[in-house]
């Protein structure tokens, strides 16, 4: 009897050992998964992509491959990081509360930019004020994205019910711009470069921005998964500093970003330009900017029944690592 307890012993012992060792050298990462949306708003990740640095900044702790994922809207890039699918995400402040509402984790680390969507009204129709909207069809993402929810705020702040007075449709960018096109919808919110294409085509023209909806809204943000933030701090560091160098890059070379979005999408350079020029958006890299607004969009989310209850500051952001970044320039 004392034999067969002392084996068992060796065996959990051995046991244990092994998997601790399993779990060490889970812990090694050679490739980073991200993911994006075919946005100007987040041009950071594609200039820092086209220059080669993710993979050259990344290499000293090291990842040796960068597998990107494109998405057309933050509802299934969430759906894909809830899923373990991806470490980071360029993706709107809202569709982001809604995971991690739902258990995600993961927090966000940096913002993006702000602003930056269009309301567009088919050239058709006069506009004076929202109540002109009464009984539109209004295409815009799907429920729960910025768009959304910045587009149902702003109607209900203005006397309209969302649900009665308007119809709204979720759709991708793509879809929407068919839609307004071929006159299956009245209207669209969108973010740039799409209103710039509707309007260039001349089937559109732009009568609200985002930012006059609500002023210097917080729109997209890098959201990093628990898990790479707990167990790679100093990786995640990195990403947030290439992040800012691709940022600062953009905005001293905007035309040079309008042809890397252009090489990345094949939408035409011109258009690109001039959605760049005309957008109310603006890219940042400071997140005490859109803090309070990303905030005011968890209590909106739970007044519209989106989240059972408004998530804090603390579990929405983690601003440690911007904070390290720039105490080392």
């Amino acid at each position: 009897m004392r034999k067969s307890s002392i084996l068992i012993l060796v065996l959990l012992l051995v046991t244990s050992i092994f998997a601790s060792g399993c779990a060490d050298s889970g812990d090694e990462i050679t490739e980073l998964n991200i993911g994006y949306q075919p946005s100007t708003h987040q041009i950071a990740y594609m200039t820092a992509y086209e220059k080669g640095w993710w993979q050259e900044d990344l290499a000293p702790y090291g990842i040796t491959k960068i597998n990107e994922y494109q998405f057309p809207t933050g509802a299934p890039e969430m759906q894909a990081m809830m899923a373990g699918d991806l470490d980071v995400a360029y993706v709107g402040a809202a569709p982001a509360i809604t995971a991690l509402s739902q258990g995600l984790d993961a927090k966000i680390v940096e913002p993006v930019q702000i602003n930056g969507s269009s309301l567009v009204l088919r050239p058709e129709y006069e506009y004076e004020s929202p109540e002109d909207l009464r009984g539109l069809k209004i295409a815009t993402f799907p429920t729960a994205t910025i768009q959304d929810t910045l587009l149902r705020d702003w109607l209900r702040e203005n006397g309209l019910d969302p649900e009665k007075d308007v119809t709204i449709l979720g759709m991708t960018p793509g879809d929407a711009v068919t839609a307004i096109s071929a006159k299956q919808v009245d209207a669209v919110f969108l973010p740039h470069p799409s209103p710039t294409i509707i309007e260039n085509d001349g089937n559109g023209r732009t009568i609200v921005q985002s930012g006059e909806m609500s002023p210097n809204h917080a729109c997209c943000v890098l959201l990093v998964s628990g898990e790479l933030i707990r167990e790679h701090p100093e990786l995640v560091e990195q990403i947030v500093k290439t992040h800012i160098k691709a940022t600062e890059y953009n905005l001293a070379n905007p035309e040079e970003a309008a042809q890397i979005y252009s090489n990345k999408t094949t939408e035409n350079v011109e258009v690109i330009r001039t959605s760049i020029e005309e957008w109310d958006g603006e890219w940042i890299t400071d997140p005490a900017i859109i803090e309070n607004s990303t905030v005011e969009y968890a209590k909106i989310q739970s007044d519209l029944g989106y989240i059972q209850k408004p998530l804090t500051e603390e579990e929405i952001f983690d601003t440690s690592f911007y904070e390290a970044a720039i105490n080392e320039e």
